[in-house]
């Protein structure tokens, strides 16, 4: 029975009734509860009245464009009826409701209930309005989901107002955070994607994974036959890149899984790997895939809304970058949603190798509080130095992690490269030539973008006839998306489909350092510029990957140039880490595996693991620094300089105007905001920048620096 049809809780185009949304929003609320035990009268009830203040004339004339006087927040108007509901009941209620949207206090736009009751003098009598007028409607909306109701008065609601600001208060004096507060987020995002199908599915999220499929045992793949089976929780796994670790590391799950990686590439590739090779056991898997452009991965059945739900909690797998994790170490929105999507989980933390010492410890601190929240942590590398590896024993306990390494004798079956040290670019015109007329594919990795670019440039010049590729992160992420599947070579089915990867004549792929982990691709040859030794050696699982009885004992060649002498130029790499990386290496002799751990020890001499207790809302001894009801800041995304800002094109923005979110974010390219900052940005979507049309090429991507030198649309220009 859908009462008040007339009173909406979404506008255009989707118009919910509002009797719908707190439907959907109960249903999937009660299934979150059941999942995390938590009381699902409770998850009910809130659910039924964390948007009830939508009825409102105020909010009601929003949906159709009519801005209010001052600020409203349906939230508040919510607990006008409080009163209704048992008085142990207020406390869950509150936390439920009062800060699903914003934090209680210091929102960004200072719309939480406690600024505006210090900014908005008439804050309590604005929510209220013409009470006796819309209140009855609110309460016919409550009794219909068998609510008991009653009338309130304004005496009464105003007394409700006052109890959820004095509980506020007191909770700004008190520290943690709230899972009331996480398991509305999560319902409520859940059944506003999702609408009239949220019940149906709803039925297939916190399903534990078949993963039978990992028990395969080959003699190409030595951990195959290394028993996982522990008590101790945790596991950390060093072993050559296609020495089956992704396998072993799945065997040690027991539950839902998250799988995280650091490239967008690599994720993707991993997401239809695992839908693959897992479908014959999980006809009806839920695996997701999570990164900026996850919402442009297409489902294997073509569910669109599956594509939505990405972003969304209870799937059994989900790949993911570490970063989307360390939100709940920085108390990010929605970090209390993800602590309860998390809880108790298996987390594979796969090729754990970092850039910098900031990133090195924001995955400490992550593994800190995945361990203080239950989850088991399976980690694998082939590149870690020994004092990280030390670090992270320390933190998870020796007792409780299974620790499995390949034998000297197994690792010999992993030399697979010869090391050619190269004096410059000038050198590889030649080796270029021959591998061409070989036809062998090659593969050249580049520092930096705009190196990445200028290479690319030079070789359609010198080789118009062979199939070329640039790859990086300044596309399109429709671009990007397609050049990604090209790489690869797959089709869907698994089948070859004849693209780079796949392709039995010569080709050539200019990247950066995006295809250096976990994409099961394999070329020929390589040349590179100098990185850190553990990202080279990542890099050079790309060449050669292959193995067979043919292939074992045979190198095929990696160049690198030496790396350059100025800061700037190492970016974004330190160039002494570079210098001693390149040192390490011998010229014109295979790379032994074995001696692998020693060369990253002696370039890794020391690590400083840089504190970031003041940052973080999760402390070293296990507390909280962040008031519950409240959001952390955007230092993750500040300290980390990644490309935290979008752009799209001028000929994209009226198209990006007028289009759904998926659309829109086929159009952005991904960005840092120092050198767009004097640029127009919309105000829809992800509020992109605005760059000029022939700044952008669909097979270079973004070329960042003709921003200085271009003639600029003056409506997209700040002077």
């Amino acid at each position: 029975m859908n009462k008040h049809p007339e009173i909406k809780a979404k506008g255009a185009p989707e118009w919910t009734t509002l009797y719908d949304h707190l439907l959907h929003v109960k249903i999937a609320a009660e299934k979150f509860a059941c999942f995390t035990r938590y009381s699902q009268n409770v998850a009910s009830l809130g659910a039924i009245l964390h948007d009830i203040g939508k009825v409102h004339p105020v909010f009601q004339n929003q949906l159709n464009k009519i801005k209010p006087v001052q600020p409203f927040r349906h939230e508040i108007a919510s607990l006008f009826f409080l009163s209704l509901f048992e008085k142990s009941l207020h406390a869950s209620l509150i936390e439920m409701i009062i800060a699903h949207h914003k934090s209680m206090i210091h929102d960004r736009k200072g719309r939480g209930i406690l600024d505006l009751d210090e900014s908005e003098p008439d804050n309590l009598a604005f929510h209220l309005g013409d009470w006796e007028e819309w209140s009855p409607i609110a309460l016919d909306i409550l009794a219909s989901f068998n609510i008991p109701t009653k009338k309130i008065s304004r005496i009464k609601a105003e007394e409700n107002f006052y109890e959820v600001l004095d509980f506020c208060e007191q909770k700004y004096r008190e520290r943690g955070f709230s899972e009331w507060r996480g398991l509305l987020m999560g319902a409520d995002h859940f059944a506003s994607a999702m609408v009239q199908k949220t019940e149906i599915k709803l039925k297939n999220l916190f399903l534990k994974p078949k993963l039978n499929f990992f028990n395969r045992k080959h003699p190409l793949f030595p951990l195959s036959y290394y028993a996982s089976d522990s008590e101790r929780p945790h596991t950390m796994v060093v072993a050559s890149t296609g020495a089956g670790k992704t396998d072993f590391l799945f065997r040690r799950c027991r539950g839902r899984v998250f799988y995280t990686l650091p490239f967008q590439a690599s994720i993707n590739a991993m997401y239809f790997r695992l839908q693959r090779d897992l479908k014959k056991d999980n006809p009806k898997l839920n695996i997701k895939v999570l990164h900026a452009a996850s919402s442009l991965i297409e489902a294997e059945d073509g569910d669109q809304e599956d594509i939505v739900l990405q972003r969304h909690i209870g799937s059994s797998i989900k790949v993911l970058t570490p970063y989307q994790m360390a939100g709940i170490a920085f108390g990010s929105k929605g970090f209390e949603a993800l602590i309860l999507d998390l809880k108790g989980s298996d987390i594979i933390l796969d090729e754990v190798h970092t850039y910098s010492e900031v990133s090195q410890a924001i995955v400490l601190k992550l593994i800190t509080i995945l361990k203080h929240i239950g989850c088991r942590i399976h980690i694998g590398t082939a590149t870690m130095p020994s004092l990280l590896y030390k670090k992270i024993k320390e933190i998870l306990g020796s007792e409780n992690v299974l620790e499995t390494k390949l034998s000297d004798e197994e690792l010999d079956q992993y030399n697979r490269h010869t090391i050619h040290k190269l004096k410059s670019w000038d050198e590889t015109g030649a080796i270029m030539d021959k591998a061409i007329k070989s036809n062998q594919k090659v593969l050249v990795v580049c520092n930096q973008v705009k190196n990445a670019q200028k290479v690319y440039n030079d070789l359609c010049k010198t080789y118009p006839n062979i199939p070329l590729l640039l790859l990086h992160s300044r596309f399109k992420r429709k671009d990007r998306q397609a050049k990604e599947k090209l790489l690869i070579g797959l089709e869907k089915t698994g089948n070859p489909s004849g693209t780079f990867n796949t392709s039995t004549k010569a080709c050539i792929v200019v990247s950066t350092q995006v295809v250096e982990v976990s994409l099961d691709i394999s070329f020929d040859l390589m040349i590179t510029e100098c990185a850190p030794l553990d990202a080279l050696i990542q890099r050079f699982g790309r060449i050669n990957r292959k193995r067979n009885n043919d292939t074992i004992g045979k190198t095929k060649p990696i160049y690198i140039l030496p790396p350059p002498d100025s800061a700037k130029d190492a970016r974004p790499y330190h160039p002494a880490t570079l210098a001693r990386s390149y040192n390490v290496l011998t010229d014109n002799e295979v790379l032994l595996e074995r001696e692998l751990q020693k060369k990253i020890d002696a370039v890794f001499t020391e690590l400083d693991f840089i504190k970031i207790e003041e940052q973080s809302v999760f402390k070293e001894d296990g507390s909280w620094s962040i008031s519950p009801l409240m959001n952390g800041s955007s230092w993750l995304v500040e300290i980390l300089d990644i490309d935290s800002v979008v752009c799209i094109t001028e000929s994209d923005v009226a198209d990006y105007i007028n289009s759904n979110f998926k659309t829109r974010m086929e159009m952005e390219i991904p960005a840092r905001y120092f050198p767009l900052r004097h640029l127009n940005r919309l105000e829809e979507g992800n509020c992109p920048y605005i760059i000029p049309d022939n700044t952008y090429d669909d097979q270079i991507g973004f070329r960042q620096e003709l921003l200085k030198d271009n003639q600029f649309n003056e409506t997209n220009q700040i002077i």
